[in-house]
């Protein structure tokens, strides 16, 4: 924003609009315009929704192709941008690189503060560059669909990185993501870096032979959630505007059986402990946090209703907005802890969760008959694993449930606990009845002596 005119310009803003119009609000500035980067697989674009709520030019990137066009921007009176264009923002000016690779119409965002100096301050990345990674090339093909193209795509990106070596090595770089996203392989936890830290520290800036940078960012990339096609889609052809959405309705504790017969998915929001302390079976489990939002891309399916249980109105409200943000829309209601109550005073049982210890799945393995469930992902097995564990990372779970074994006690572990308490709940609801969740997980596994 630029403080002496009052404008500020959003970039690559999410669903969650009221955060981009309170801030601006607390900073007393307004604002004009609203950008991004480029097509968004991760996460519901915000653009949309916010130009509408503020009454803000939206700017949409005009590269890519005729395959990679905003299927909103004439309706929505978009400005269409191309690299080598300009944006004023006050005296804040945002210069347009073209910068093509992660995706074809990927464009990020040179920064000046013409008030203090006619040298660009910063990169707005998106991305095409992060702390100590950059974007991946294959998602175009892996995610959306469009086969054979990510080679070329990486070509391609690392003809775009040429042009971020050339910058200044005093700009800053602000990436679109950090740690743990999936966007890339190995992203960095620091927030922001510079462009001379980059060139010494990022593998892919520093690659010199475009055939080992193809082949590097090629390997080992995770497999993309399956909601990634998802959000290609609605963010290509428009995310839905407000009045389209509204919040959960708290709902009557005796028609959730009903539902639940019906089709609908019944997704239990309390902790981990809480859920395996006790819970409705046919329930699964997957805890308000910063993961509910990957997990339910993975393990929610788009074409069902989904009811929530939760602890509080504000906790079902909060789940409610994290699953929007990657397009799941169809929330049609919570049910708090009274529901189990219900539940036994209509005369059936409730379920728990079982666990082990390291030490008990030693015994038990030296026994036989017990089936260890590692639900890590392939880099975490590869690094190490239980001998004979029957691998499925949890993302794919749902989908390959039919290679649980349904006799004999399961014991399901992840590195630390978190992932497996969710694959036992779900283990749980697909009616495979005989399963606990591993403590500790892997960690401990490793530190306990045998």
């Amino acid at each position: 924003g630029c403080e002496s005119t009052g404008e500020a310009i959003v970039v690559d803003a999410n669903r969650d609009v009221e955060t981009y119009v309170a801030a601006a609000v607390q900073e007393e500035l307004r604002i004009t315009q609203v950008t991004e980067t480029h097509i968004h697989a991760d996460f519901v674009s915000g653009s949309r929704e916010l130009a509408s709520r503020t009454s803000a030019a939206l700017l949409l990137s005009a590269e890519g192709g005729t395959d990679w066009q905003y299927g909103f921007a004439k309706t929505d009176h978009a400005t269409l941008l191309r690299g080598g264009d300009s944006i004023a923002v006050g005296r804040v000016r945002l210069d347009v690189l073209h910068t093509p690779g992660h995706t074809p119409e990927h464009l990020a965002f040179l920064v000046f503060d013409l008030a203090t100096s006619d040298l660009p301050v910063g990169l707005l990345s998106g991305d095409f560059v992060f702390v100590g990674d950059v974007g991946r090339p294959d998602l175009l093909e892996r995610a959306a669909g469009v086969s054979g193209t990510m080679e070329a795509a990486a070509r391609t990106l690392f003809r775009s990185l040429a042009r971020f070596r050339a910058l200044p090595d005093f700009v800053q770089v602000w990436p679109g993501h950090g740690a743990g996203s999936a966007c890339g392989k190995a992203l960095g936890a620091m927030p922001m870096s510079t462009v001379g830290y980059e060139k010494v520290a990022n593998w892919g800036v520093t690659s010199q032979s475009e055939q080992v940078f193809v082949d590097s960012v090629l390997e080992g990339q995770p497999d993309p959630p399956p909601y990634f096609a998802v959000m290609k889609k609605i963010n290509r052809d428009g995310p839905r505007l407000p009045g389209e959405r509204s919040g959960p309705a708290k709902l009557e504790s005796a028609t959730l059986e009903r539902a639940i017969v019906e089709g609908t998915l019944a997704v239990d929001v309390r902790s981990a402990e809480r859920f395996a302390s006790s819970h409705i079976p046919g329930t699964f489990n997957i805890p308000l946090g910063r993961s509910l939002s990957n997990w339910a891309g993975w393990l929610v399916p788009y074409d069902r209703d989904v009811v929530l249980i939760a602890d509080s109105a504000d906790l079902a409200r909060d789940a409610t907005r994290e699953m929007s943000l990657i397009g799941l829309d169809r929330v049609v209601g919570w049910h708090d802890e009274d529901v189990l109550r219900a539940w036994q005073q209509a005369g059936r049982s409730l379920e728990t969760v079982a666990t082990s210890t390291s030490a008990e799945l030693a015994t038990e393995l030296a026994r036989k008959g017990v089936t260890v469930l590692d639900v890590r992902n392939d880099g975490e097995w590869k690094a190490g694993h239980i001998d004979g564990a029957l691998h499925i990372p949890l993302g794919a779970l749902q989908s390959r449930i039919a290679e649980v074994p349904r006799e004999g006690p399961i014991v399901v572990q992840c590195q630390g606990g978190t992932r497996s308490a969710i694959a036992a709940s779900l283990l749980l609801a697909n009616g495979i009845r005989d399963v606990r969740n591993l403590q500790g997980g892997f960690r401990d596994w490793s530190r306990t002596p045998r």
